[in-house]
């Protein structure tokens, strides 16, 4: 107890000394540089094809966000006949109501209602945590992070839950499952050949289709993978593992994942994959993943091909030249990245923009004189640098 009173004491000092100093100094240009906030405007019932959306950064602003695309989502699937129901903020904080605020963007970008330098002194000592000292590290920022992606992901389980369970007790089951309409609509049929397998919000495209979803993403194999416990029933947990595998602890459904990744990869159709079409796909995913610099330049195949040799030596434990779905386990959380890679990816890149005297984490000065890291800022490599349009996630 005394140990947390004089952690408050302390925020509140160095908090009202951050002030000071900003109030007192000399701006540097273009530092505050006003850049409009804005949510996010992609919701879509079929998944993002083509890279993961970070998480907000800010509670408050993932929250409003929830609230926008339940009520799509309500529009959607239950116009007459279903009120969703929406857990408050974390922490406890004083929300806003939905209804307070017509247009949400208008809010944000209210200094009166929505201050970025307030909401930054609120979280600051929720992301120090381990240990409490003043600064922000990587690990702490990366929790944080996870968190948040970790509450969205849920979120949205419970919906879809809620959505497949027929009979409401608490569980899904095979027969009341059905593939969302945009997978029906999407392939001709069941035994059409494969299109496109989704997971973790990656695209793995065939000669097939431009655009469709493989129906083996959705059969009675994938279902019995994720229960657990052999119920036949699917509960929270195993539902949310069946709609996310990457991030189960399942060691089945993990293994149902590489047979899944064998099936997709095998161009020749023998059930195991040769080094040809390990090296050209699994071994590019692998190796981006180890990569610390995810922009660096494409490397020429003669230059790959030794460590993609060296990496397939390794995996292909009988030593038959082949990789079969259980030698891909050791490697299949680099190929469907966890919540966890993309929270330190996001991690990563916000110190490394708001880290002034470069040591590697953020004290409270450095991320209020460096707010738009954490609101209005793109993490998409793909978007130019001068390019600001949606809150940070």
């Amino acid at each position: 107890m005394v140990r947390a009173s004089v952690s408050v004491i302390v925020y509140i000092a160095i908090a009202v000394l951050v002030l000071l100093l900003i109030s007192h100094s000399p701006k540097k240009p273009g530092n505050h540089r006003h850049r409009r906030l804005k949510l996010r405007s992609n919701f879509t019932f079929a998944p993002p094809l083509h890279h993961h959306n970070p998480i907000p950064f800010d509670p408050l602003v993932a929250d409003i966000e929830r609230r926008r695309e339940d009520r799509k989502w309500e529009q959607q699937h239950f116009d007459h006949a279903f009120n969703a129901s929406h857990d408050s903020a974390p922490a406890a904080e004083s929300q806003p109501e939905w209804e307070d605020f017509m247009d949400a963007e208008d809010y944000l970008n209210n200094e009166d209602r929505f201050n970025v330098t307030n909401r930054l002194l609120l979280l600051f000592p929720k992301v120090d945590v381990d240990p409490a000292d003043g600064f922000v590290t990587e690990d702490e920022l990366t929790q944080w992070n996870l968190n948040q992606a970790q509450r969205e992901v849920l979120h949205r389980t419970q919906r879809d839950m809620e959505l497949h369970d027929k009979n409401s007790d608490g569980f899904v089951s095979f027969a009341e499952y059905q593939p969302p309409s945009w997978v029906q609509n999407a392939v001709p049929s069941t035994n059409a050949p494969t299109a496109v397998i989704w997971v973790r919000r990656r695209k793995v495209v065939s000669d097939n289709s431009s655009f469709g979803y493989d129906m083996g993403w959705w059969k009675e194999e994938h279902f019995n993978a994720s229960d657990a416990n052999g119920d036949g029933l699917l509960n929270i947990t195993e539902f949310n593992d069946f709609l996310h595998p990457a991030d189960s602890k399942n060691l089945k459904l993990l293994k149902w994942l590489c047979k899944e990744e064998v099936r997709e990869r095998d161009t020749d159709k023998d059930e195991k994959i040769n080094f040809k079409e390990f090296f050209h796909g699994l071994f590019d995913l692998v190796r981006n993943y180890d990569e610390e610099n995810h922009n660096s330049t494409h490397q020429s195949d003669d230059l790959m091909e030794f460590p993609a040799r060296n990496l397939f030596a390794q995996l292909d434990k009988d030593g038959d030249g082949y990789l079969s779905d259980e030698e891909i386990l050791p490697i299949i959380g680099k190929i469907h990245p966890s919540e966890h890679y993309y929270a330190k990816q996001q991690a990563d890149y916000i110190i490394s923009q708001a880290d002034t005297d470069k040591d590697g984490q953020l004290t409270l000065g450095e991320m209020i004189e460096n707010p738009y890291v954490f609101y209005s800022a793109i993490f998409n490599d793909d978007e130019e640098e001068d390019y600001y349009h949606d809150e940070f996630r």
